[in-house]
This record gives structure tokens, C-alpha cells and sequence, in this order.
């Protein structure tokens, strides 16, 4: 049976900060963790009421004309301390000073390291930049696109027609070897528009804009499926209309890439890609029934080895969780997951 009461306390001996509680500034309780710091730190509890009281006094003075009432209703505040560990070295941490119970005079100080925060926030400060740099990189993708369908494309398409208005309009002796010579230049412009098309699908799919994540996942498999004969089926419950733009965005290039790395390395015939919607996230699995590998054997295995590094970076970025199972002969199975939070907007869209 749960007991409530066990668990918090065990929870306060095991917290990864110092919490010291106070009650008209005497000790009356403190965890494994306080108590080491108090021996590392060469603190004692009264320095650091100290360092409250002190704090408390500057607010009062510099504030008292314009911030007196909101001084007087903090409950909490935070504040640095810097101490001398044993080793002559200086140690920062991050006190916290939290109002437990004002009418008797009860308080709690809880020290965590600034070294652990400032990890903390910069990891946070890298995953604010690969969004930005995601977000960059997927309307330059967007730019290049139209670029390419609008200008490019354009501009080859209106050479063919200029090239066949040519053969038809050629009435001289030798017509037949210029029909003949027209007619190479346009099947070589048809092959350059070809190409230039599949480069703007490549580079940013107008469907997914258009039509959405399942449709991309369609168009995806059968433009793949016809150009190499591996059978690509996509399924699942799941439609991507309720998900950010950035999530959407890394998922199609997830499967992309996926199905790529397929084609080059796996030998397989078949590919799955499951698309469902769970009540706490949704998920896409690519799977595909080819030769597999052994994952325990790639030590250093973090995702380059399939050509995903990045991809794995951009769903770490979101929030997501990056799977891959993969066995011998087999096949492999690549999972990515977004918790059903960021479909609700709390990430900005990229």
C-alpha cells in the first residue's frame, strides 16, 4: 500500500538539492545532502540565515518606495552563495528561500549547484538554436522549392515549347535531320525538367503544405515505389493535422531519409510506415524486412551510422524520443515519438 507520508520523507533524505528547514531561525531538519555540503562547504546553518537576512534588508532598503507591498507578499526569492570547499576551490550555488508557514515563523533554504542549472540552461539554450536553425533551414528548403518549380522549371519548359515550335515551323531541305537534332534537345530539356522537378519535391514537398502529413507520406511512397519497385505501404490511425509545423516537418524528413537509407543499405522489399495517434503521443514506425544489423555492435552508435545524426538532433530539439531496433536478417524498425503536448502549441512553430 502507498504511504504518503514514507515517500515524501524519502523523498527529502534523496533530493539532489540541499533543503534545510528552519523554524525561528533554529535548524529543525535537514537531508543527507545539507548535512554533506554544510561538512564540504564549511558552512553552518546560521551563515546562511545570514545571508537571508541580509538579502531581505537590501529589497527593504532600495525597494521600500515603489515595491514595498509586493516585498512584503514574496513567499520566495533566490539569491547566490559562494563558498570555499576544503580544497581551496570557490563553489556557487543557488539558494532558494521559500516561506513554509509565516505565522510560525517557518522557513526553508534549499541550495542547489549553479554548475548543474547552467547545464540545464544551456542545453535548453542549444535546443532553442537548433529550432531556430531548423526553422531556417526548412523555409530556405520552402524558397529553393519555388525557386525551382517557379523559375527554373519554368524557364525549361518554355525552351521545349520553343524548341518544338521550331521543328514545326522548319520547311527547308534538310527538315528531317533538324527535326531530328530539335527532337534530341527537347527529350534533353524534358530529362533536365524531370529532374528539376523531383529536386524541389525532394527539397520541400508542395503536397505537405498543401494537403498534409499523410499525403506527403502517400505521395513519398508511391514516387519511391514506382522508381525502385520496393513496396512502400503507409497506415495508421493518425492524420498530423493537430501537430506543429516543426514536428510535422521533422517527421516527412525522418521518413525520407529512412526509406533512403533502406534503398542504399538493407536490401529489403518491403516498407512499412505506421502512423498512429496514442492518447499521450503520437508515433511514426518505418519498417522495413531487410538484412538488419546488430545494434550492440555499433558502440558508438548514435544515429550517423543510418545517415539520421541529425534527424535525431531535431527530434531531441522537439522534445521527441528517437528509437531504433534493428536485428539480423530480419529487419530494422525505426520509432520516433512527440508527446501529445507539443500537438497542443506548447512549442512555437518552426
Amino acid at each position: 500500500m502507498f504511504d504518503k507520508d514514507q515517500s515524501i520523507h524519502n523523498y527529502f533524505e534523496q533530493a539532489p538539492e540541499a533543503i534545510l528547514i528552519f523554524q525561528d531561525d533554529e535548524l529543525v531538519a535537514s537531508n543527507a545532502l545539507a548535512q554533506t555540503l554544510e561538512n564540504k562547504l564549511n558552512f553552518s546553518p546560521q551563515y546562511l540565515i545570514e545571508i537571508v537576512q541580509a538579502t531581505l534588508s537590501r529589497h527593504h532598503d532600495r525597494d521600500r518606495c515603489q515595491h514595498c507591498r509586493v516585498i512584503d507578499s514574496m513567499t520566495d526569492f533566490s539569491m547566490p552563495v559562494l563558498s570555499q570547499c576544503t580544497d581551496s576551490q570557490l563553489t556557487n550555488y543557488a539558494m532558494t528561500y521559500t516561506v513554509l508557514d509565516a505565522a510560525s515563523n517557518t522557513f526553508a533554504l534549499t541550495l542547489k549547484s549553479c554548475g548543474a542549472i547552467d547545464r540545464v540552461n544551456m542545453l535548453a539554450d542549444r535546443r532553442k538554436q537548433s529550432c531556430a536553425i531548423n526553422a531556417a533551414q526548412e523555409q530556405a528548403r520552402k524558397t529553393i522549392s519555388a525557386d525551382l518549380h517557379d523559375s527554373i522549371a519554368q524557364g525549361v519548359y518554355a525552351a521545349i515549347m520553343g524548341v518544338r515550335k521550331l521543328n514545326e515551323s522548319c520547311c527547308c531541305e534538310g527538315a528531317n535531320v533538324m527535326r531530328k537534332r530539335t527532337g534530341i534537345i527537347e527529350a534533353q530539356l524534358r530529362d533536365t525538367l524531370h529532374e528539376v522537378k523531383d529536386m524541389a519535391i525532394n527539397v520541400r514537398p508542395s503536397v505537405l503544405d498543401a494537403f498534409g502529413l499523410v499525403e506527403a507520406f502517400k505521395t513519398l511512397a508511391e514516387r519511391i515505389e514506382t522508381a525502385t519497385g520496393v513496396t512502400i505501404t503507409v497506415a495508421g490511425n493518425a492524420t498530423g493535422d493537430n501537430l506543429t509545423p516543426a514536428v510535422q516537418n521533422t517527421l516527412y524528413r525522418i521518413a525520407q531519409e529512412a526509406i533512403n537509407n533502406v534503398l542504399k543499405h538493407a536490401e529489403a522489399t518491403e516498407v512499412l510506415l505506421l502512423f498512429v495517434e496514442h492518447q499521450h503521443y503520437v508515433s511514426l514506425q518505418i519498417v522495413d524486412n531487410g538484412v538488419g544489423f546488430e545494434v550492440a555492435d555499433h558502440q558508438a552508435f548514435n544515429g550517423h551510422s543510418l545517415g539520421l545524426h541529425d534527424m535525431a538532433d531535431r527530434i531531441k530539439a522537439l522534445n521527441g524520443v528517437f528509437e531504433i531496433d534493428s536485428k539480423l536478417d530480419i529487419g530494422t524498425t525505426i520509432t520516433v515519438k512527440f508527446p501529445i503536448k507539443v500537438m497542443e502549441g506548447s512549442l512555437p512553430d518552426a
